[in-house]
């Protein structure tokens, strides 16, 4: 009788895993991450978020805080020359300057650029009634060559295309801890760019050494805006996926969309926490924050503040809202995004030509790291997947377990490595700027 139960208690405690030990192992990390990494920052709460990060003094965005060493490290390789890396003064102004130029450069034609892209792309998938993709990873080729023929100022080849999708790829995937990082895959692609700085398009900043120019595109380019603007597709896409009335609705009201992008984008910031370290004291009411300090701004739970049902999907909001806690691309005052106009404009288009070929269905999780990538299918005109949205939800749920026990061993140990690296740190005990 002992045996039975004994078994019966195993089976049930098996059964139950998808159910409690991803959430407890995201705790588990979290504590072990504070633990190697240390304790530091001011975590900014959602009422003073704006005052504090629209200061002119929260301006430091490297050197002197311990957390830099772990975003460099995932950044690699030359996170030193990559934008959002760099301290203010004139080697920031400079590159900055060049981002925003060639950003501007595709703004007459980004809508088609983006179709022109993501039709090749998606016609690589076949005819089949029903395809099963991950979001994140059919978006990254699509990217991929937008933002080449940004740069180069011509279609970007198969070659390059492979390169910068692996590049991306792995970081992305170290970044969520579900892999760890392989320099040489991401070092092959600055041989790359090595070999052939001297063809792009447009002048690069004149205050970088050529080897840093490498760096400043591989990292802006196609490192952060390819991750970038393939996740924050990967969320929209399956945010429609899994409200098939907000897809209905948006094929009959294209400008629905609109809403339905800030929604997403409230609900599934492409930020996490984001770090500053101040260069002068700010006081903002009862808060004070000494200069040197280094202080932690978390968006998602800013963009829930101040929201009626704040968790819920509701795109339908955004007709009414005013002066919303909702930052999408940061603030003007402090690093907004260079891609802020550009992007909105391309993801519209690469969203209604996958519309155009697509219904878009999911069951799988959906949160705001997105570690699982965006399990979905692509069903074309007739196609009823019933049972496999249900077969989708049982192997994403199970899928989970092992994903959130290899995102705690291999966080703690790139966590670990980094603070032992101290590629940040290490740089400006250099001497460098």
């Amino acid at each position: 009788m002992t045996g039975v139960l004994v078994g019966l208690a195993v089976a049930v405690l098996l059964a139950s895993l998808p159910f409690w030990l991803p959430g407890t192992v995201v705790v588990l990390r979290n504590r072990i991450f504070t633990w190697v990494n240390g304790p530091e920052g001011v975590r900014v709460e959602p009422a003073k978020f704006l005052a504090v990060y629209r200061s002119p003094a929260a301006d430091g965005r490297s050197r002197g805080a311990a957390l830099s060493d772990l975003f460099w490290y995932w950044l690699a390789p030359g996170p030193h020359a990559h934008q959002e890396h760099i301290e203010p003064g004139e080697r920031y102004t400079d590159v900055a300057r060049t981002t925003r130029r060639i950003l501007a450069s595709g703004h007459r034609d980004a809508q088609r650029l983006a179709t022109e892209c993501a039709a090749r792309v998606l016609d690589g998938l076949g005819d089949r009634p029903v395809t099963a993709v991950r979001l994140r990873d059919m978006m990254m080729p699509i990217w991929a060559e937008f933002y080449y023929e940004l740069v180069f100022g011509r279609p970007c080849p198969r070659q390059a295309r492979d390169l910068i999708v692996g590049n991306a790829n792995d970081v992305a995937s170290a970044l969520k801890c579900t892999s760890l990082r392989h320099m040489r895959r991401r070092q092959r692609l600055t041989a790359y760019l090595r070999a052939r700085l001297d063809e792009v398009a447009h002048p690069l900043p004149s205050l970088l050494s050529f080897e840093d120019k490498v760096f400043y595109l591989q990292g802006a380019f196609f490192n952060t805006a390819v991750v970038q603007s393939s996740e924050g597709m990967a969320h929209l896409l399956m945010a429609l996926a899994q409200h098939p009335g907000t897809q209905a609705r948006v094929r009959s009201e294209p400008d629905h969309l609109d809403k339905v992008m800030e929604e997403a984008w409230r609900l599934y910031p492409l930020f996490g926490i984001a770090h500053r370290i101040t260069s002068a004291d700010i006081t903002v009411d009862s808060l004070s924050i000494p200069r040197g300090s280094v202080v932690l701004f978390d968006y998602p739970s800013f963009h829930r503040s101040g929201f009626v049902h704040a968790d819920r999907f509701e795109p339908d909001r955004w007709g009414t809202v005013s002066n919303a806690n909702h930052v999408p691309f940061g603030v003007t005052q402090n690093r907004a995004c260079p891609a802020r106009g550009l992007v909105p404009l391309a993801m519209r288009a690469v969203t209604f030509e996958v519309l155009r070929r697509f219904e878009v269905r999911s069951s799988a999780a959906h949160t705001r790291s997105m570690p699982n990538r965006g399990p979905a299918l692509l069903v074309r005109s007739g196609a009823r997947p019933t049972v496999r949205l249900v077969l989708m939800r049982v192997l994403d749920r199970w899928a989970d377990v092992p994903r959130s026990v290899t995102q705690l061993v291999l966080g703690t140990y790139m966590v670990w490595d980094a603070r032992r690296k101290r590629l940040c740190q290490r740089y400006f005990e250099s001497g460098g700027i």
